[in-house]
C-alpha cells in the first residue's frame, strides 16, 4: 500500500488480486443482493484509491481494508434504514452459493449431497447469527484477521470481539451438532 500511495500504480493491482476474493465473499455474505455487494465492493476499492494520499502505517494493510469494508457496511445499511446484515440466498437473482461448495471427496452422489446439505446448514447457521457476531466470525474465516484486527476494524475493544467471535462459533458448533444428531 506505501508503494501504491507513493504512485506506483502497479501496486494496487497486487493488492488487489490478492484481496478482491476474500472482501468480496465478507461483503457478499452479509448483503442482501449480489447488486448491493457489488456496489459495497466498488466502494470500498473507490475509497481506497481516494484515501491513498493519507494512508499511514497503523495497522496491517488486510485490517484498514477490512475496516474501510465494515465501515462502508454500516453506512450503507444504515440507509437502508435498519435492513439486517443477511448471508446468503436462493433467490433467482444470485449464484446459488452451497452449489460451488467443493466436495470433500470424490465425486459421489452421496458425499456431494451431504456436502450440500452441510453447506445450507452452515449458511443458515450463519444468517441467524446477530450481526456482530457473525461480522466477527466472517472477518476472522474469510478475512483471515486476528482478534486484534478485528477489534480495531469493527471500532470494538478485543475483549469484545474475543466474546463475539466465540460466541458466534459456540453457536455455530451447537447447531452443526443438533443437525448431526
Amino acid at each position: 500500500m506505501l508503494r501504491y500511495a507513493a504512485g506506483e500504480a502497479g501496486a494496487f493491482d497486487q493488492l488487489y488480486a490478492r484481496h478482491r476474493s476474500g472482501l468480496f465473499r465478507f461483503i457478499q455474505r452479509q448483503c442482501r443482493e449480489r447488486a448491493q455487494a457489488e456496489e459495497i465492493f466498488q466502494e470500498v476499492w473507490m475509497n481506497l484509491i481516494k484515501s491513498r494520499e493519507r494512508y499511514t502505517v497503523a495497522a496491517r494493510f488486510r485490517t484498514y481494508l477490512y475496516t474501510l469494508a465494515h465501515n462502508r457496511m454500516v453506512d450503507h445499511f444504515r440507509r437502508q434504514s435498519g435492513d439486517p446484515l443477511w448471508i446468503g440466498g436462493n433467490s433467482e437473482e444470485e449464484p446459488d452459493l452451497i452449489a460451488g461448495l467443493p466436495a470433500s471427496r470424490a465425486d459421489e452422489p452421496h458425499v456431494r449431497v451431504l456436502s450440500r446439505q452441510q453447506g445450507e446448514n452452515l449458511l443458515r447457521l450463519l444468517e441467524g447469527l446477530p450481526v456482530a457476531q457473525r461480522e466477527a466470525f466472517l472477518l476472522a474465516e474469510e478475512g483471515g484477521l486476528s482478534l486484534g484486527e478485528i477489534a480495531e476494524a469493527t471500532g470494538v475493544n478485543p475483549e469484545t470481539a474475543k466474546s463475539r467471535l466465540r460466541y458466534a462459533i459456540a453457536k455455530l458448533r451447537a447447531g452443526l451438532q443438533e443437525v448431526v444428531a
